[in-house]
């Protein structure tokens, strides 16, 4: 069976300029239809009316980070491909990511050029 395209990408970022330009980058020049949420709260209560194909989290936010809005769509059963967005991209902070169920991390500060194909990469290595 043929993996399903990726289309729709829900994304919690705290911060305005990095929305923004990300937005651009995904919708631009990836073609995504994306919605921005600005923290891990307002994604938990969007994913079910949005349903995206991929969620991306930004890991360090205020009040729900994205360590702890994977853990609630985890509990919550949601089965959806999680990407994190963050600076911490040493070996070990990068594989406790993936241990915790984040299909993989995109680094900030990303290039908004390649943002989309990073994406898209990361969806086409799944399963």
């Amino acid at each position: 069976m043929a993996r399903k395209e990726l289309a729709r990408i829900l994304y919690a970022e705290d911060e305005p300029d990095i929305q923004t330009v990300a937005r651009l980058a995904l919708e631009m020049v990836g073609g995504f239809t994306v919605k921005m949420c600005d923290n891990g709260q307002a994604l938990l209560q969007a994913y079910a009316d949005f349903v995206p194909d991929l969620i991306m989290l930004d890991v360090m936010m205020p009040g729900l980070d994205g360590p702890a809005t994977l853990a609630a769509l985890r509990e919550r059963d949601v089965d959806i491909p999680v990407v994190f967005m963050t600076a911490k991209v040493q070996p070990q902070e990068i594989e406790a990511f993936k241990q915790m169920g984040a299909l993989d991390v995109i680094a900030k500060p990303f290039d908004p050029m390649q943002l989309a194909q990073q994406v898209r990469s990361i969806w086409e290595k799944q399963g």
